[in-house]
């Protein structure tokens, strides 16, 4: 056991304190809070697990470990502190992501060949590391250089929770092509009263989607305003502008395991004319037939979990899709997915946020209960909407513009959070984007409809 990374299973789940990242009141406490998290969350890894990249898309966990202390010695240290000396100078290039403003990224796709440093080097890294930014909360400071300080703190505190989902999507693909199917934590008997989806041929699903009929809300035309409104956010959460809105319906539920079976077993994936051209050519390269960790065995579906390998159960949200899956489900159900404004407008009207978070434990998509909508948690879900910038959309200042700009290209937004997400992470503006081919997150879908 590597001190200070396997801390007691015990300690696996964090709770939430009272100040959320972004908080004025943000102090050391909210600190130590978060990267206990990310630690908690490989406590389970054996020493052999650190370093796996069986992509270039899924990062190696003691990468993730040391880019996220790499980000406040570069961005909070360096600046308020420069007399600190750096840990160690070959991890400015080997940690730095993709910020060329502050010198050389390593390669994405060559983490996996770091065999060194090592685990234990990485730990001493980061105990270093919040040894520093422990001592620089405690200084005292111009109200303004302190501002400063707070607001960097912030955003390296939520791009820490950022990569505390990446760590599980990421664990998650590696234990999932592993042959043996490893768990990450014990079996959560996730909704244990749930039945295990059916095999081919589901004959209580219909073949198109105005069975979901009755299962959409409508809203009104009108004026809205979209983007963040107070505390904390990413600069592509604004500025907040209005958005005119035409008539829509969006599915009161996410939609399931079964029935997206039900649009495999109606030969979705051969059907042409529900699929994107790009993704259409995409299909035929990879020959996708099934959602990402599905798999059939003896007579039945099962699905990888991250508590393991079981059958799939019906009536949980159907998760790993990619944006062309989910646009070609929707095609096939004769309705679309929602476009991000029309998703941000109805979260507004749920009277909070709460929903299937990392903070459950549960670390997979739990099926619907009672009127719960699951907006948040649980998947994130697709839109139509092209990640990119707002109206009058401004980049933060420096180095740090480079967070999230650069990336307004290509992809796809998703909104709602998972249950990988970090609850006081997510809020109703949030953005996530990914490009539409990628399915290795916990994406799901909620369709929308016109009237």
């Amino acid at each position: 056991m590597i001190s200070g990374v396997k801390p007691q299973q015990s300690e696996q789940r964090v709770e939430t304190t009272a100040s959320s990242p972004g908080d004025a009141k943000l102090g050391i406490a909210d600190y130590l809070r978060v990267r206990q998290r990310s630690e908690a969350i490989c406590a389970p890894l054996e020493i052999e697990d650190y370093g796996v990249q069986p992509m270039a898309d899924a990062s190696p966990p003691k990468w993730h470990l040391a880019h996220t202390t790499w980000f406040f010695e570069t961005f909070l240290i360096k600046p308020h502190q420069p007399s600190a000396k750096p840990f160690h100078p070959a991890f400015e290039h080997l940690f730095n992501s993709y910020y060329n403003g502050v010198g050389q990224p390593f390669s994405r796709a060559k983490r996996g060949n770091l065999s060194r440093p090592t685990v234990a080097e990485i730990v001493a890294y980061r105990s270093y590391v919040d040894e520093t930014v422990s001592e620089l909360l405690t200084a005292d400071k111009p109200p303004a250089l302190q501002q400063s300080l707070l607001d960097t703190l912030a955003l390296g505190l939520h791009h820490e929770q950022q990569h505390q989902e990446l760590l599980l999507t990421d664990i998650k693909f590696n234990f999932g092509h592993n042959p043996l199917y490893p768990a990450l934590i014990a079996s959560s008997e996730i909704d244990s009263t749930a039945q295990p989806a059916p095999g081919p041929s589901c004959e209580n699903i219909q073949s198109s989607g105005t069975s979901l009929e009755q299962d959409f809300t409508l809203f009104e035309p009108g004026l809205v305003d979209i983007g963040a409104q107070q505390g904390f956010c990413f600069d592509n959460e604004l500025p907040r502008h209005p958005v005119y809105l035409t008539p829509f319906g969006l599915a009161k539920r996410l939609v399931t395991n079964e029935a997206y079976q039900a649009f495999i077993d109606d030969d979705g994936y051969s059907r042409p004319e529900l699929w994107l051209s790009e993704a259409w050519a995409e299909l035929q390269q990879h020959s996708r037939r099934h959602p990402l960790y599905w798999c059939w065995q003896g007579g039945q579906w099962f699905e990888y979990r991250l508590d393991g390998y079981h059958p799939l159960v019906a009536n949980a949200p159907v998760v790993h899709v990619s944006g062309y899956e989910a646009a070609a489900f929707a095609a096939w159900s004769d309705a679309r997915l929602p476009t991000e404004f029309e998703w941000e407008y109805a979260a507004s009207k749920e009277s909070n946020t709460s929903g299937n978070f990392a903070d459950s434990g549960h670390l997979h998509p739990q099926s619907q209960h009672q009127d719960h909508s699951q907006m948040f948690g649980d998947v994130w879900e697709w839109t139509s909407s092209s990640y990119g910038p707002y109206p009058g959309y401004e980049p933060l200042p420096g180095v740090l513009g480079e967070y999230n700009g650069k990336f307004m290209s290509s992809q796809w937004v998703l909104r709602g959070g998972s249950c990988a997400t970090p609850q006081d992470h997510i809020r109703r503006s949030y953005r996530n984007f990914f490009y539409p081919k990628d399915a290795w997150q916990f994406s799901g879908i909620r369709l929308a409809r016109n009237p």
